[in-house]
């Protein structure tokens, strides 16, 4: 009990932290040059911009009917902590709404990228908790859970034809330096939510299958599966060794397989999801 309450501390923690830095970022570097944002937030500015009402309010508000979506389709957990991100970002945008004051840069383009990188950083924080701040964040997460594509590029196209809307509220260069923040935010969220949790998965025809595969579970804790194979020119059986290792993992993997056997052929090819014992789902 006491391990589980220091985890939804831990994760409530990291999730006021990834709020903080992602009204930072819409404050200081995306509203002060009416930059458009995608998602539930960037209707929250566009709205803003024309009636003044500050954005935090207005997230909440357009956030109500996108949950009572999202609780038919994903776990309690994920609503309550998304509830949470929501009520977060919403206090967040208040409390930061006055600090382009403090925090001024003229540059538009230079805001595109810093607004892009700390909104990028903010949501993937979030989602790493799994958890989100509400709007497209919970179609994302449904869509990939029924499609299997990566939260950063269902974001991305939602955004898109959001910021597309917004261009006839605004302008078509607002509009297009709007996309580079998206796209550099996008980015940054997908690098943040793989982090060193990145997968590789591996395969190596060996002829020391035993003894690279014990190296492998007893020094990295990594499972091993043998595939059985067949030379296509010897005709001879072989046992092929596939497993699947983190980011980190991969160097002392590749020392493991070259020094046992230096004529080893191995091949290393990224994993864009595991799910099973030993790797952690984020969403």
């Amino acid at each position: 009990m006491k391990i589980k309450k220091e985890e939804i501390l831990s994760r409530l923690l990291i999730v006021i932290l990834g709020c903080l830095i992602s009204a930072i970022g819409i404050n200081a570097f995306i509203v002060p040059h009416k930059l458009l944002s995608g998602g539930v937030a960037g209707l929250a500015i566009v709205i803003q911009y024309l009636t003044s009402i500050p954005s935090g309010f207005l997230l909440f508000i357009l956030n109500i009917p996108i949950f009572l979506y999202g609780t038919k389709e994903l776990d309690v957990d994920f609503i309550i902590f998304s509830i949470l991100g929501v009520f977060l970002l919403s206090t967040m945008l208040i409390i930061t709404r006055d600090i382009n004051q403090y925090l001024a840069v003229k540059d538009i383009l230079l805001s595109c990228v810093y607004g892009g990188v700390l909104n990028g950083i903010g949501v993937g924080l979030v989602l790493r908790q799994r958890a989100s701040m509400g709007g497209t964040d919970i179609i994302a997460v449904t869509l990939k859970k029924r499609l299997g594509i990566n939260v950063s590029t269902i974001a991305f196209i939602m955004n898109f034809v959001i910021v597309i809307i917004g261009m006839f509220i605004s302008n078509i260069e607002t509009g297009l330096y709007t996309l580079i923040l998206m796209f550099i935010s996008s980015r940054v969220m997908e690098n943040v939510l793989q982090g060193f949790d990145r997968k590789k998965m591996i395969i190596i025809v060996t002829e020391k299958f035993d003894e690279i595969s014990n190296l492998i579970m007893s020094e990295l804790g990594r499972g091993v599966t043998f595939l059985h194979g067949e030379g296509a020119y010897t005709g001879v059986d072989k046992k092929v060794i596939y497993c699947i290792v983190t980011l980190n993992q991969l160097v002392k993997t590749k020392n493991i397989v070259l020094k046992s056997d230096p004529k080893a052929f191995l091949t290393i090819i990224d994993a864009a999801e595991v799910q099973g014992k030993g790797f952690r789902n984020f969403i």
